[in-house]
């Protein structure tokens, strides 16, 4: 048995027998970790209120060498009030939390994606009226696609080579035996992607400074984005958990 402490953000909990619940938690140590919460459902002394999505935690667990460790002690390190009065970010949060759960294998460190999620929640987190979390969201998931090796390639025809030029549009696939641009030449994909939403895409791919965009090329990177988590990870997005 070893102890295991990380900062840590609570991706899911569920209810398990009549008093306890299984939390999983993205961390920075050690990536995903599930853990077994003894009485969770019965008292919230224990814990309070730390075991709270959004707010960043800090968590010891017990590894015994099992598929699930035991939770010994949590509290919050960091609170994020500014997402929490928010609708719009809180929703964006959440699924950003959901993204992270599936894109990531258990106990697999995941230092980038970390920092990303860190970074994307710390954005959320600002009460400015110009913040607009769907944008932020984008940006986020084509660099979790990226970091956990699901990256598409934006810029050049993933199957005979050829480059496309920043000012046209492409066909995409987001397919797990695709994941990126397809020519006419070989083929084509269904999905078109404009030009320019492609080269907001390659920017936040390659985490580059970024750049505005309209709701409208939010949304569609977003979906772009839950396509190819379908393909890859599984990912139901009209799922709620």
């Amino acid at each position: 048995m070893r102890p295991i402490e990380s900062a840590a953000l609570l991706v899911r909990s569920v209810p398990s027998g009549e008093s306890d619940v299984i939390a999983t938690f993205f961390t920075e140590a050690e990536g995903i970790l599930s853990a077994v919460v003894r009485g969770a459902r019965r008292s919230t002394k224990r814990f309070g209120g730390a075991l709270e999505p959004i707010h960043e935690l800090a968590i010891v667990v017990e590894d015994r060498g099992k598929e699930l460790c035991s939770l010994r002690e949590a509290r919050i390190g960091r609170v994020r009030l500014g997402i929490v009065a928010n609708l719009a970010a809180l929703e964006v949060a959440g699924k950003a939390l959901r993204w992270v759960r599936h894109a990531c294998s258990p106990r697999t460190p995941e230092r980038d994606v970390w920092d990303s999620l860190r970074a994307l929640l710390d954005a959320l987190d600002l009460r400015d009226e110009l913040v607009r979390p769907t944008a932020h969201l984008a940006a986020f998931g084509f660099e979790l696609l990226q970091e956990v090796g699901y990256g598409m390639d934006l810029r050049a025809c993933l199957r005979c080579g050829k480059e496309c030029p920043p000012g046209r549009s492409a066909f995409l696939d987001t397919s797990a035996s695709g994941g990126g641009l397809v020519c006419m030449r070989c083929g084509g994909a269904r999905r078109t992607i404009r030009a320019e939403v492609r080269m907001l895409a390659v920017r936040a791919q390659e985490r580059a400074p970024s750049a505005p965009m309209t709701p409208a090329q939010a949304s569609e990177l977003v979906q772009i984005v839950e396509e190819a988590m379908n393909a890859h990870a599984d990912f139901d997005p009209h799922a709620r958990k």
